[in-house]
């Protein structure tokens, strides 16, 4: 089961789930992770420990995509 989340106020809502066998649920996950972008998020995939890299398309077979606020700087 793969799992698209979002990093907020509440620690974190998962906006959808698939398989790879699922293909409606990938494109709804798809429809979510480009409005997640849209809105200024940024998406990583986790790699394991402590590893993650970003994207720009949803991987259909990750098993973890966590979107996130970019990182206040300067």
């Amino acid at each position: 089961m793969s799992r698209l989340i979002r990093m907020d106020a509440s620690g974190h809502s998962t906006l959808a789930e698939w398989t790879v066998e699922d293909q409606a649920g990938y494109e709804r996950a798809v429809e979510h992770f480009r409005r997640e972008l849209g809105a200024g998020y940024i998406a990583v995939v986790d790699e394991g420990e402590g590893r993650a890299t970003q994207v720009t398309q949803l991987p259909a077979d990750a098993g973890l995509v966590l979107m996130r606020r970019p990182i206040a700087g300067g």
